[in-house]
């Protein structure tokens, strides 16, 4: 072990009895430093991540930061001089669509080249290339990739990217940053849940405001959510949410999610969930109900019922629509519903219809919900939610096809895919809605290049896993495709495993303090909901 090795465990032990603060200043230029110099000791880390070749250089900092709860710090690998920045023209389905694109470059004076992109979903049914990427230049300053994208823009293109290779999926050296909260639910003497931004669905907030607003010790950011206002309510959960026993959203239905039982983190698990909501009229009348705490109309990673278009089947970062719905508000909405042309009917406590209303955007009872209509099921409300009758709702959610019982303290992260099954790699990206049969591009840029990851597994002995991944930052991090995040989850001991929300997103706190570095330029980004672990008031850290 070098002295900076040494220096790095020693500086770690100091961060069980300083602030996180100091932890930042002083061990991220080590972790740097033991990034170059550091040498692979069997002693301290047998199972090197599978990430680049195997003679890649590797650190790993842990601190028990209480009973049951590791941090560790994993750097392994360099930046590869062989690795430059690019400009991406166009994707292309077809290698004759590629090849034309290349040809009308090559007579402006440029020299495109033509890259076949061979790895699509491992359970997309089709077999040949994903498509072709054309791309012109190679730059060791992402200066120099910048002006030529501006060249390009100015010569009519459009959809330009500057990328660095490292990013590619390809074969490289790194480097790579991970971080990794192993939680021994054997052990474990604190609290782990789902914590919402905000305290209510509208809005986002930064984890580490978040954290210090739950006391975190530790935390990591949790599920998709919606960002802007064109794609629903900004801060609603694209996916399933449940916190302490109260559904907050629905399912993206089959896409996979982690379920925590209660707040001892105790028989965690990963599966495929689906949600269903009815309402029953007392006079025997039914109906589905689309969603819950959301703008009606638009569904965020669609997977819904009820004739969503274009599909009721999932489809990431893709925004469904559907004229007609029926959409529950809970006072975890806040204070009012979203604003519109429909009809609502406010319930109370017991469910009983104590209003009606010919516009949506009505206040919400502390202790009741609101049924919010637009289309035909503004009629339905009207002919069968009479005032003063009960409205009986049903909610049901199935993990891979079984009841959950929704008990008091049940949580529910959404994610997906699924990376590993039963100590597996089983990437299910292509049912999970991650392929754009319209658009293989998006597979690309979202599961074959790097990118930065936020993961969760189960051990075989029980143990809960909670990891980021940084990427985006060539130097720092290049961060991980689906299959690479699969091979890391495995190789920390996964069993089951899956993917959170990612890019810019992925954060992690220790303390309060971040400790990663976000991906997005503007800094760390607003999110809608974490994963955080708590102290318990009668138990002591060490």
């Amino acid at each position: 072990m070098t002295w900076k090795a040494r220096l790095l465990d020693k500086t770690i032990a100091l961060y069980l009895v300083v602030p996180c603060s100091f932890f930042l200043a002083v061990v991220e230029p080590l972790v740097s430093s033991a990034n170059q110099e550091s040498k692979h000791t069997d002693k301290y880390y047998p199972h090197s991540l599978p990430l680049g070749k195997p003679y890649l250089r590797e650190s790993r900092v842990s601190n028990e930061m209480a009973r049951g709860l590791t941090h560790t710090v994993i750097v392994r690998g360099k930046q590869s001089d062989r690795d430059v920045y690019t400009v991406d023209v166009t994707f292309q389905a077809t290698q004759q669509a590629a090849q034309t694109a290349a040809n009308l470059l090559k007579a402006q004076g440029y020299q495109p080249r033509l890259e076949p992109i061979l790895r699509r979903a491992p359970d997309d049914p089709e077999v040949g290339p994903l498509g072709y990427l054309v791309r012109v230049g190679a730059f060791n300053t992402e200066a120099l990739a910048i002006n030529l994208r501006d060249q390009l823009a100015s010569a009519g293109y459009s959809g330009l990217r500057v990328v660095n290779t490292a990013e590619d999926g390809k074969e490289t050296t790194g480097p790579w940053v991970v971080n990794v909260l192993e939680i021994d639910l054997n052990q474990f003497d604190l609290k782990l849940a789902p914590a919402l931004a905000t305290k209510i669905v509208p809005g986002n907030e930064p984890l580490t405001q978040l954290s210090t607003r739950t006391l975190a010790l530790a935390a990591v950011n949790g599920g998709y959510f919606v960002i802007g206002a064109n794609d629903g309510t900004p801060g609603d959960l694209a996916g399933i949410s449940i916190i302490k026993g109260k559904v907050v959203s629905e399912a993206v239905n089959g896409r996979t999610s982690l379920i925590l039982p209660d707040r001892s983190g105790r028989d965690a698990r990963i599966a495929a969930l689906t949600s269903k909501t009815t309402v029953i009229a007392k006079d025997g009348a039914t109906r589905e109900v689309d969603g819950l705490n959301r703008k009606p109309g638009l569904i965020r990673g669609c997977g819904g019922l009820g004739g969503d278009i274009p599909t009721e089947k999932s489809k990431h970062d893709f925004t469904c629509t559907d004229s007609s719905e029926l959409i529950q508000f809970t006072p975890i909405f806040g204070q009012t519903t979203e604003p519109g042309e429909g009809a609502e009917v406010v319930l109370d406590a017991s469910d009983r219809v104590i209003e009606f209303r010919q516009q949506r955007g009505g206040q919400i009872p502390s202790n009741g919900s609101v049924l919010s209509g637009t289309g035909d099921a503004v009629e339905w409300l009207q002919n069968h939610a009479k005032l003063g009758s009960k409205i009986d709702i049903n909610t049901r959610v199935l993990a891979n096809g079984v009841k959950v019982p929704i008990e008091k303290a049940l949580g529910v992260i959404n994610g997906g895919p699924r990376l590993v099954r039963n100590g597996k790699i089983d990437i299910t990206a292509f049912t999970e809605g991650f392929h754009w049969q319209e658009n293989p591009e998006f597979y690309y840029r979202f599961g074959v290049r790097r990118n930065p990851r936020t993961l969760a597994g189960i051990t075989a002995t029980g143990k809960l896993l909670l990891v980021t991944v940084d990427g985006r930052q060539p130097g720092w991090s290049v961060g991980a495709s689906f299959e690479e995040s699969a091979r890391i989850m495995r190789s920390l001991g996964a069993t089951d495993a899956l993917n959170l929300d990612g890019g810019g997103s992925t954060t992690i706190t220790i303390n309060q303090q971040l400790i990663n570095r976000p991906s997005d330029s503007t800094g760390e980004r607003p999110i809608a909901d974490a994963i955080v672990i708590q102290k318990r008031i009668d138990t002591p850290t060490r």
